[in-house]
């Protein structure tokens, strides 16, 4: 047999993931015997969306298979999707139904002029990533606050890398270390869903299978983050424990980078904590500049 659709498999990967998360009892069914499945069977999924079971098999299974509009819509209604998780399944779908995978423009990822000067003059942590979470530029507030990324290999300056690498960056500086990895990896999976077959994701998606068990179990789950922000709390030994909100911003292309900036309640004990520690990395690194050699 052929090597499956890329999106196609996405496609079925992602129903599976879904469909496993919901019990007889979520959509009015009766449980019934003993079961050997976790969540629904595809026999009642399938039954659900008013589809043959072997027709959502072949779904599931990534086959060559072009779900219409009201199959994708069935399907939906019977998953109890949300509004993201919806555009997500239809995104999937319409890309499947192409005969053959589009070859997709991998063009280098590039900070813009403008956007480099921008991130100097604001004066509140900010870096930018590109779509499969690579740190591509940020300003000295966020140095001060992450750390310094020139200590870095180029390749390793990935923000899901540097999170699941707990011999350099532990996890005693992120108390919510758990929704930090959940968020990431929700906007790493809407990456995959535009380019199931780009080289960085399967780099990225392969080495942290095979090194956290962890990792694995996240990404099996097929979260989807279309628009990421949160509140996020730094442990920083020198100021204290500061909370920020973090939100990102889409930057020109598509896909394309998006700015993530950190801000602190104006007045509030954090943005003191986050001036002071600003104010420390400044004196450090004038007097870095001051030492010979």
């Amino acid at each position: 047999m052929s090597s499956p659709h890329p999106y196609a498999r996405e496609l079925g990967e992602f129903l599976r993931a879904r469909r496993t998360r919901l019990r007889p009892r979520d959509v009015g069914l009766e449980p019934g015997g003993r079961r050997k499945v976790t969540g629904l069977r595809r026999a009642e999924l399938a039954l659900l969306a008013g589809l043959s079971t072997d027709y959502y098999q072949r779904i599931e299974q990534g086959r060559d298979v072009r779900p219409s509009d009201d199959v994708l819509a069935s399907l939906a209604g019977a998953l109890g999707l949300g509004d993201e998780e919806r555009r997500h399944l239809f995104t999937l779908g319409h890309a499947a139904r192409r005969p053959a995978p589009v070859p997709a423009r991998r063009e280098p990822e590039r900070v813009p002029d403008r956007t480099h000067r921008l991130l100097r003059v604001i004066d509140t942590p900010a870096v930018v990533l590109g779509r499969h979470l690579d740190l591509l530029d940020w300003n000295p507030m966020a140095e001060a606050l992450l750390g310094d990324p020139d200590g870095y290999p180029p390749d390793r300056l990935n923000m899901l890398l540097l999170l699941f690498d707990d011999a350099r960056t532990g996890r005693g500086s992120c108390p919510d270390w758990e929704r930090q990895a959940l968020d990431y990896l929700g906007m790493l999976r809407a990456a995959v869903a535009a380019d199931p077959t780009h080289p960085r994701a399967t780099a990225i998606v392969g080495e942290l299978s095979i090194r956290s068990a962890e990792f694995r179990q996240m990404w099996a789950r097929h979260d989807i983050r279309e628009s990421v922000r949160g509140t996020k709390t730094f442990r920083v030994p020198e100021v204290g424990d500061i909370r920020l909100d973090w939100d990102t911003y889409p930057l020109p292309g598509n896909p394309g980078p998006v700015m993530l900036v950190f801000t602190a309640e104006p007045g509030s004990a954090d943005a003191d904590r986050l001036r002071l520690l600003a104010s420390l990395h400044a004196s450090r690194s004038a007097l870095a500049g001051e030492l010979p050699g």
